[in-house]
């Protein structure tokens, strides 16, 4: 069972840890490049502000952006801007977010996000976890996959697992952590590869942010995933 209580009290650590983090850098390195493909480490700031607003949204019934365009435009927007002043939306933001989390609701209602994609209201403090512990390893100043809590870094394998099940566009796979536990992903079928490694490597490959060569597959080659 989701305990959304114990998750929300998770993302307050990881958004403390990122502001701890990124407070030292400085307005040059906010506008150098991020691990992701095209974007700074201002757009990364950006985003996480304008997700915490998003799934505030979420929360309360809105849509999560007003259209992808919009979400993008406001990222683009807001990506150049000084270190204080994304520190002081990131943290501003926060608190909303925890605002509407200590709402009085019913946290086993479904609500939408983005694409149509529908979720339990208790998953949407693991998804913003996910939010901040990813994005602060994507700002490349220090935290790796390997920082990551040993909780999360497991449920995010599940999660991700269970997102790619059934997926047309992935073979059949068991994903095999370095404990052992096996994980079946992928489309339909029995699967034919099993794919193994230590948890922050599995993890880097199934959210795309590692390429799969420190896993060893067994059974043929080492499938691309679909964006997520």
């Amino acid at each position: 069972m989701i305990d959304h209580a114990h998750d929300l009290e998770s993302v307050r650590g990881a958004t403390e840890r990122l502001l701890t983090a990124a407070a030292k850098m400085d307005n040059a390195d906010v506008t150098e490049s991020s691990r992701l493909p095209g974007w700074s480490r201002g757009h990364v700031l950006a985003h996480l502000s304008r997700n915490a607003d998003a799934l505030v949204n979420v929360l309360e019934g809105r849509p999560m952006y007003p259209s992808a365009e919009a979400r993008d435009a406001d990222i683009e927007r807001d990506a150049p801007r000084p270190l204080d002043v994304q520190l002081s939306d990131l943290r501003a933001s926060a608190a909303r977010f925890d605002g509407a989390t200590a709402a009085p609701a019913d946290w086993s209602r479904t609500v939408e996000l983005r694409n149509g994609v529908t979720d339990s209201a208790s998953r949407v403090p693991f998804r913003r976890w996910a939010e901040v512990e990813l994005h602060h390893v994507d700002l490349g100043i220090g935290y790796e996959l390997e920082d990551l809590p040993e909780e999360f870094t497991r449920r995010e394998i599940d999660f991700l697992t269970e997102r790619f099940r059934g997926h047309s566009g992935v073979p059949a796979l068991l994903v095999e952590e370095d404990d052992g536990r096996r994980i079946p992903t992928g489309g339909a079928g029995d699967p034919a590869l099993v794919v193994s490694g230590r948890r922050p490597d599995l993890l880097g490959w199934l959210a795309g942010r590692r390429d799969g060569s420190a896993l060893t597959v067994h059974g043929g080659a080492l499938p691309a995933l679909p964006p997520l």
